[in-house]
């Protein structure tokens, strides 16, 4: 074994190398810029800090959604100075939206990232992992190498509109699930009552369905009594020859005079009532921010408060999109691409990615501005003379209306389509 001779000049060379290179790396990490990946969960969120090269600076780390988890997670990286950090998040639900208002109410600039863009780097990574750590980490790596957008602060009331367009969803899928449910019961206790109302889901109809929720019930029933409960929630539009068909039908009926089967009736009809009182005090809110708010989308022909303020509230700020075609795929309408050597599929379905509210409101306004607009019209009649299906056409009608509403915001100008 051959032995190495180190001198105290050796020592004191090497001494002054490391501590030269100590001092050009904190040199760097003070200065550089800090990268903050936030993994947002109901109750436990999971943070992460990294340098400006991608270096872990401080290891994925737990704190709570509450203000001691929210103090804890300050506390972290409060020896950087605010200018230097930037804080991301991917926007998923209502689960951040506390902690993006407290994290702006302390000065901090914020990132709200597409989570489909996040899936991109997982679906990268050679070994298939998810946890909120790795997410973490995945988060301030996308801030490392791709390019973000910070939130602004007249965003944070949109966030707010937001919430209250998506309330509104959440109760109108809601109640459409119910209005299934009652018509499933009735065709088990009462399959011939719908031949007499055209829409079972009418006023009058709920109101002889509480009160008699069977063949039995009704055919029992008091013919005054009957005829009072369908004139007065018709406000006469039925009376008495109505209260008599239906006795005769009741009489006649097939279904199944089960008392679990009626109770479960009345009592799905109270839900239905109650939502439909809730939804419209919902969009009388929606309605009321919708006209304190001055934008360009409101010249769009055909478009109402209620899709008006889904559009308005998704998209935010125009500024995160730079080409129409983005807008278009965070709603979801692009098409989805199927080749295979020389093969092209000659029509295919749209991705059906990103937000399903803003698609749901995209392809909503589409109509109604078709029927109130020529141009818009003329080329919906177009398109559904080549798809030959009202929706495929539609779908069409919504990208072409994306692109006129991408270009309105931009240049913040006043519909003016003919």
């Amino acid at each position: 074994m051959t032995e190495v001779l180190i001198t105290s000049q050796d020592i004191l060379v090497i001494s002054t190398r490391l501590e030269r290179e100590v001092v050009k790396f904190s040199l760097t990490e003070v200065f550089a810029m800090k990268y903050v990946g936030i993994d947002v969960a109901k109750e436990t969120h999971y943070g992460c800090v990294t340098s400006q090269n991608n270096k872990i600076l401080i290891a994925p780390f737990s704190f709570k959604n509450d203000i001691d988890g929210y103090n804890l997670f300050l506390s972290k990286f409060k020896k950087f100075p605010k200018s230097d950090v930037v804080i991301g998040l991917e926007s998923t639900g209502v689960y951040g939206e506390n902690l993006i208002a407290f994290l702006s109410g302390h000065g901090y600039k914020i990132a709200l990232i597409n989570p489909i863009e996040t899936s991109e780097l997982r679906r990268k990574r050679v070994r298939k992992a998810k946890t909120d750590k790795i997410d973490s980490k995945t988060i301030c790596k996308y801030l490392f190498q791709e390019e973000y957008r910070l939130l602004e602060q007249h965003e944070l009331s949109v966030l707010e509109l937001r919430g209250i367009c998506r309330f509104r969803q959440s109760l109108v899928k809601q109640n459409a699930r119910l209005k299934i449910q009652l018509v499933s019961y009735l065709d088990v206790v009462f399959p011939e009552y719908h031949t007499l109302f055209s829409t079972v889901h009418g006023k009058a109809s709920y109101a002889v369905l509480s009160e008699f929720s069977s063949p039995a019930a009704i055919s029992k029933a008091n013919i005054t009594k009957l005829e009072n409960t369908l004139k007065s929630a018709s406000r006469g539009r039925f009376g008495r020859v109505k209260a008599e068909e239906l006795k005769e039908l009741a009489k006649k009926s097939i279904g199944n005079n089960s008392h679990d089967k009626g109770f479960q009736i009345t009592h799905t009809i109270a839900q239905i009532r109650l939502f439909d009182s809730q939804l419209d005090d919902t969009e009388n809110h929606l309605k009321k921010l919708w006209n304190d708010i001055d934008t360009v989308l409101k010249t769009i022909p055909g478009i109402g408060a209620i899709d008006g303020a889904m559009i308005y509230s998704e998209i935010g700020n125009i500024s995160r999109f730079s080409r129409p075609d983005q807008l278009i795929a965070f709603a979801g309408l692009d098409p989805v691409t199927s080749q295979s050597g020389n093969f092209r599929a000659q029509s295919t379905e749209m991705s059906k990615r990103g937000s399903p509210y803003l698609r749901y409101a995209l392809v909503n306004a589409a109509w109604n501005v078709s029927m109130n607009n020529s141009t818009f019209g003329e080329y919906y009649n177009l398109k559904l003379a080549e798809k030959g299906r009202h929706y495929r056409a539609l779908g069409h009608v919504a990208g072409k209306l994306t692109r006129v509403i991408f270009a309105m915001l931009k240049n913040n100008m006043n519909f003016n389509l003919t």
